[in-house]
């Protein structure tokens, strides 16, 4: 995997189906469904960003993403909820180390959807996608301590908890310390079967 590669696969991100989910791009028309989850201090409490403040703030940051994504350098997709067809949060790729054959991923989830598996199947489909598709190596994720409900997600698909990065980001007027849990692809393979691309 190369920088002209990923590029070139985020600028039209594949759509991706699980289950009960469908993950695509986010559109401008997602505006309401995003606003409400992300106006929530409770889905925003662990994470970088404020709660937003208004729908049309809301509109205007996914207007600001059609650029991203048009530029190939936006990794993230919109998780809809295909029953009603509903966005209820977002789950991606948050960096790329290519040079180590590795990427981080992060989540988000409408709490209105808590408590029912629904992160923990969208983040199966991209370890999916980033193993068999962009052939990493390693897949890592960052949470914040006191967010047991995101290490529980990344346990239930497979990552092993690493340690913890004491004070390392200072968020909203305080230092706060990450854990780190990642998985390998060797590991993800025999954990459903998937033989190696070399045999």
């Amino acid at each position: 995997m190369n920088h002209d590669e990923l590029t070139r696969i985020f600028r039209d991100p594949p759509v991706i189906e699980t289950p009960r989910l469908t993950l695509r791009k986010m559109l401008k028309r997602d505006s309401g469904d995003m606003y409400e989850y992300a106006r929530d201090p409770a889905v925003s409490e662990f994470l970088l960003w404020q709660p937003h403040e208004s729908e049309t703030y809301t509109r205007r940051y996914l207007t600001y993403l059609q650029s991203r994504y048009r530029a190939g350098d936006f990794h993230d997709w919109a998780v809809v909820w295909r029953e009603a067809d509903k966005m209820i949060g977002t789950c991606g790729f948050t960096a790329f180390r290519i040079e180590s054959n590795s990427a981080e991923i992060g989540y988000v989830l409408n709490r209105a959807y808590w408590g029912m598996g629904i992160a923990p199947e969208a983040v199966r489909a991209i370890l999916r996608f980033g193993f068999l598709e962009l052939h990493l190596h390693r897949i890592e994720a960052h949470y914040m301590i006191g967010n047991e409900r995101s290490r529980r997600v990344m346990e239930k698909v497979g990552m092993r908890y690493e340690g913890t990065l004491r004070d390392s980001l200072f968020v909203k007027g305080s230092y706060v310390s990450v854990g780190v849990c990642s998985i390998l692809e060797n590991e993800y393979r025999g954990m459903y079967g998937i033989p190696s691309p070399s045999l």
